[in-house]
């Protein structure tokens, strides 16, 4: 079994939502966000991760595709 890099992801996590549970457990918040028809704030630009929509449209718009 692979072991959980959460400290190490930590430096690199992007999210700035207060007192998410998945900070830095990459695995779970991709689930989390996927389920939702999501992605996780790190595939977004710092400016649009602060909105919080984390809709594929938003994504698309923030990187005009």
């Amino acid at each position: 079994m692979t072991e959980c890099k959460k400290d190490e992801n930590l430096e690199l996590c992007t999210c700035s939502y207060p007192g998410c549970p998945r900070k830095g457990l990459c695995c779970e918040c991709i689930q989390h966000h996927l389920k939702k028809q999501q992605l996780p704030g790190c595939c977004f630009p710092a400016s649009t991760e602060k909105t919080y929509d984390r809709s594929f449209e938003a994504f698309a718009r923030a990187w005009n595709l």
